[in-house]
């Protein structure tokens, strides 16, 4: 696992959408043998932000690659990216009464 790029990925992340919630996978073991993976990791983001209210997935996706722009040339060559507004976040809603 590439600890210092979580915390590169989890701190611009945050400082640009202050997320509600983030997890960050380094899915680069998955991964291995790729040519384009010599350039840096593939990472698995989740995070829920108020940021994404009233965005398509398109506009979503621009905001979390602008926020780790500087990384993408670096430690990082592929993103997962799942990202959702509160309203959307079903983690943390209850299951209804049977």
């Amino acid at each position: 696992m590439n600890e210092p790029t979580i915390a590169q990925l989890r701190a611009a992340l945050e400082r640009s959408l202050k997320p509600r919630s983030l997890d960050i996978v380094d899915d680069s073991a998955r991964h291995a043998g790729h040519p384009g993976a010599r350039g840096g990791g593939h990472f698995r983001v989740t995070l829920v932000s108020d940021a994404f209210r009233g965005r398509s997935q398109l506009e979503r996706h621009r905001l979390v690659y602008a926020a780790v722009a500087p990384l993408m040339s670096t430690a990082v060559h592929a993103l997962n990216i799942v990202a959702r507004a509160p309203e959307e976040d079903f983690r943390n809603q209850r299951e209804p009464d049977v």
